[in-house]
C-alpha cells in the first residue's frame, strides 16, 4: 500500500511539474492564459520605430513579440498554415482581399477603436475593405523612379518609357517584385496595372525583355543602399525606400512619372487566429495616436495617412510632393487588387522568364 501511494504522489508530482512546465512555456511564447501580456506582431523587416515598441510595453505591459516577412504571399502562407498565433499583420492591399476571400481575418469592433478619427478620409473605407472593416491604415506610397544627378539629368527620367533609352544601358536597378515591374510596363502600353488579358500581358513581357540591356540588377531591399553608395545611376523602387536613400546620398531624387504608376497600402490586419485581441487592440489605439504616428513616419520614411500625425511633421517632410503627392499626381495612380491564384501565377511566370534572360 505504502508503494502504491508513494507511486501515486510521484506521479501527482510529475503532473505538477509538467503542468508548471507548460504554464511556464505559455507564458514565454505568448499563447494561453499565462502569455496574457504578449502581443504577437507580424510586420515586415525594419517597418516601426523600435523605440515605439519599448514605448508601447512600458505604456500598456505587453511585451511584443516581433516576427518578420519579406513579401505580402509568405505573410499569406505563414498565416494561413496557422502555425503561429499571430495577433496583428501588416499586409498591403490586395493581399487583405485575398485573406478575406480565405476567411483569415477578424472582423475589428470599432467600438474598442479610439483613433480612426485620425485618420485622413482618403485613406479610410478603401475598396479592398470598405468602412475598414477588418483593417485600421498603417502607411501608404507609391512606386517610382529614384536617381542620381551626378549621372542623370532630371528630364532624362521623367516617365516609364526613359528606362528604356539606351544611354541607360547596364544603368537601372529594378524591384525584384513582378506586379512593380510587369505593373508599370503596363502603364507604358496605356494598361491597367491588374490587366487580365492574356494578350497585353505578353506583350507587356515582349516589351520587358527588351529593356534587359540597360538592367544592372533584380534586387529587393539592397536597392536603398546601392543608390546611397552610388553603385548604380536609377532605381525603380518604393517612395519609403527612396527616402531613406536620400536621406544618406544628398544627390538622389525620387520621381512619380506622370502617366501613372501603383499607389499601395499597407494596413493593420487581426488575423483569425489571434490569441491576445486586448492586446492588438491596446496597440492598434497606441499606433493610430498622432506623436506615435509621426514619430513613426520620421523613422520609416514612408507617407503617414494619419491626418493629426501629418500635421505634426516637420512642414520639410509634409511639404515634400516627392512622397506626399499632390491630388492631380494621385488621380494618375492605380491601386492593386488580388488578381486571383491563376493570375499571380501567370505575372510570376512571366517576371520570371523576363529574369531569366539577364546575363
Amino acid at each position: 500500500m505504502k508503494k502504491l501511494l508513494s507511486s501515486v504522489v510521484a506521479i501527482l508530482i510529475v503532473v505538477a511539474v509538467l503542468f508548471g512546465a507548460q504554464r511556464y512555456l505559455a507564458a514565454k511564447t505568448g499563447s494561453g492564459e499565462g502569455g496574457s501580456k504578449v502581443l504577437n506582431l507580424y510586420n515586415w523587416g525594419d517597418y516601426i520605430d523600435p523605440a515605439l515598441l519599448k514605448k508601447f510595453t512600458k505604456e500598456t505591459g505587453y511585451k511584443v513579440s516581433y516576427e518578420t516577412f519579406d513579401s505580402n504571399e509568405a505573410m499569406f502562407t505563414k498565416v494561413k498554415q496557422g502555425g503561429t498565433s499571430y495577433d496583428l499583420a501588416v499586409p498591403s492591399e490586395y493581399m487583405i482581399e485575398k485573406m478575406k476571400a480565405a476567411n483569415l481575418l477578424l472582423p475589428l469592433d470599432h467600438r474598442k477603436l479610439t483613433g480612426l478619427k485620425n485618420y485622413d478620409s482618403r485613406f479610410l473605407n478603401q475598396s479592398f475593405d470598405r468602412h475598414n472593416k477588418y483593417s485600421v491604415p498603417y502607411f501608404w506610397g507609391t512606386l517610382g523612379i529614384i536617381y542620381n544627378d551626378k549621372y542623370v539629368k532630371a528630364s532624362d527620367v521623367q516617365h516609364w518609357d526613359d528606362l528604356w533609352s539606351s544611354k541607360f544601358k547596364n544603368q537601372v536597378m529594378l524591384i525584384d517584385s513582378a506586379r512593380d515591374v510587369l505593373g508599370f510596363t503596363l502603364i507604358t502600353q496605356g494598361k491597367s496595372v491588374n490587366d487580365k488579358s492574356t494578350a497585353d500581358l505578353a506583350a507587356a513581357q515582349g516589351k520587358l525583355t527588351t529593356l534587359m540591356p540597360n538592367v544592372k540588377a533584380i534586387i529587393a531591399d539592397e536597392i536603398k543602399m546601392y543608390m546611397a553608395q552610388d553603385e548604380a545611376s536609377i532605381a525603380v523602387t518604393y517612395s519609403g525606400e527612396a527616402s531613406e536613400a536620400m536621406a544618406n546620398n544628398k544627390h538622389l531624387h525620387y520621381v512619380v512619372p506622370s502617366e501613372g504608376s501603383n499607389l499601395w497600402f499597407d494596413n493593420i490586419v487581426m488575423p483569425k487566429t489571434a490569441k491576445h485581441k486586448a492586446a492588438a487592440y491596446a496597440f492598434l489605439n497606441f499606433i493610430s495616436e498622432p506623436k506615435n504616428a509621426a514619430q513613426n513616419a520620421e523613422y520609416i520614411g514612408y507617407a503617414t495617412p494619419n491626418k493629426k500625425a501629418l500635421a505634426l511633421l516637420p512642414k520639410s517632410i509634409r511639404e515634400d510632393k516627392q512622397f506626399y503627392p499632390d491630388a492631380k499626381t494621385v488621380s494618375h495612380l492605380q491601386v492593386y487588387s488580388d488578381l486571383g491564384q491563376k493570375w499571380t501565377e501567370k505575372y510570376n511566370d512571366a517576371f520570371l522568364e523576363f529574369k531569366m534572360t539577364q546575363r
